[in-house]
């Protein structure tokens, strides 16, 4: 009965701050600060700043501000068209047609950005107007557009694997390679469905494409070399053990910026902005993992964390029956909160429970994302929906019905996942070790 006291404390306190506006980072210090004052006679002031400054000060951290800019960089680069323009001649003769270009452009596009976001608006700004163009249904562009996004949550570099991994205390070389074929099954699922619903439905009637020679495929494919050689330094620095996560990232910049400096893409005011933007995206990112901290170390004076993970050991649950709960927990949670604030005002409560299971770390990493990618196309929350309306003009009850068949296919990826663990842990297991 205590530890639910706490909880039902907590949680008035935390959504009473998000319910006045106040930032997720903030009203998670303000949590924490209820917490110590109550559960604590430590000056909380100086535990406060402690804990702020060790989170914000990881080396490990530094990947984040890096990854976030080159993907910064490279929405503001001609990547888009010339995605399209390589892709669409390899794409048009599969059941399903172009729009495979939307899953397949967004997988290619994960690999170089990390963010949902950013895939989202990149693939979707040059994809949209060329699918309508050629009359393919629109509730099948709008809902593979909004699955097919989420892979920037999971194929490495995944901004989602860098803060679970820096909140866990686990290599995010390692997690980045346990996303890769997840990551890639999941996209295939996808295709999977695009091209059995193509077959079955009785509105799929798109203009046939011209029919072209396999060297003139080829001639297109040349669009794909810059962003193909991208992902090639960029995580083939990491597998070979060259380079750490934070390395990797710094190759990434400089890669991008070379390669928008070679397409007249790079000019100061598209420089500066991306600075902008990165800056603005980590700060934010940074404050909640603060925050985060924070509560943890608050959580810990409390005994929530340990009291909640006896009382389900209690509860004698199999693995199973605790990754069903977990799930359902993440589904829900996901309606209010963004990926990144769900994986991180959780981890302290939740982690203790995973080890006491003896599941993988690693592994769960995985789940965790694929769980998380959910929240980006379920309302009201949904940040992929509100990018999605804003590009298309569509209401949101529409988006949200049209991406309903990617969120079920999402379901089904996670029975795959515990079915069949090794997709998630074969990679990172067999890996070079990389330097320090």
């Amino acid at each position: 009965m205590e530890n639910l006291s706490i909880i039902i404390l907590f949680l008035f306190v935390l959504f009473t701050l998000l319910g006045t506006g106040v930032w997720v980072g903030l009203a998670l210090m303000g949590v924490a600060w209820v917490g110590m004052e109550l559960f604590t006679t430590r000056p909380v002031g100086d535990v406060m700043l402690t804990t702020i400054w060790s989170a914000s000060s990881s080396w490990t951290l530094t990947a984040l501000p890096l990854f976030i800019w080159m993907g910064e960089i490279l929405f503001r680069t001609r990547l888009s068209e010339d995605m399209f323009k390589g892709l669409s001649p390899w794409m048009a003769r599969l059941p399903g047609g172009l729009v495979h270009t939307n899953i397949v452009g967004c997988t290619v596009f994960a690999a170089v950005s990390g963010s949902s976001a950013a895939t989202l608006t990149t693939v979707g700004k040059m994809s949209i107007p060329e699918l309508r163009k050629r009359n393919y249904p629109e509730k099948m562009i709008i809902g593979t557009l909004a699955g097919a996004a989420t892979l920037g949550l999971m194929i490495p570099p995944s901004l989602t694997l860098i803060v679970y991994g820096v909140t866990i205390n686990e290599s995010i070389t390692k997690l980045f390679f346990a996303g890769i074929v997840p990551g890639l099954v999941l996209a295939t699922m996808f295709m999977g469905y695009v091209a059995i619903y193509s077959k079955l439905s009785k509105d799929w009637h798109p203009d046939a494409e011209p029919s072209m020679t396999l060297s003139e495929k080829l001639a297109n494919s040349r669009f794909l070399i810059p962003v193909m050689l991208l992902i090639t330094v960029v995580i083939g620095s990491m597998y070979l053990g060259y380079a750490t996560a934070t390395e990797a990232a710094a190759f990434g910049v400089i890669g991008s910026l070379l390669l928008a400096a070679t397409q007249g893409s790079l000019t100061w005011p598209t420089f500066s902005e991306s600075l902008m933007g990165a800056t603005r995206t980590s700060a934010m990112i940074a404050l909640i993992l603060a925050g985060a901290a924070f509560l943890s170390l608050s959580m810990g004076f409390t005994g929530l964390p340990r009291g909640l993970a006896d009382l389900i050991a209690g509860w004698e649950l199999t693995r199973f029956e605790l990754l069903m709960v977990l799930l359902v927990f993440y589904v829900i949670l996901g309606c209010f909160l963004d990926g990144i604030s769900s994986v991180v005002l959780t981890m302290a409560v939740v982690e203790p429970m995973v080890r006491e299971a003896g599941i993988d770390l690693i592994w769960f990493g995985i789940f965790i994302v694929v769980v998380v990618e959910m929240a980006q196309i379920t309302p009201p929350i949904g940040f992929n929906l509100f990018v999605l309306q804003g590009m298309t003009n569509h209401e949101m009850s529409y988006i949200a019905r049209a991406a309903i068949p990617m969120f079920l296919i999402m379901v089904l990826m996670v029975f795959v996942l515990i079915l069949v663990p090794d997709i998630a842990t074969w990679l990172p297991e067999n890996m070079r070790s990389g330097p320090g």
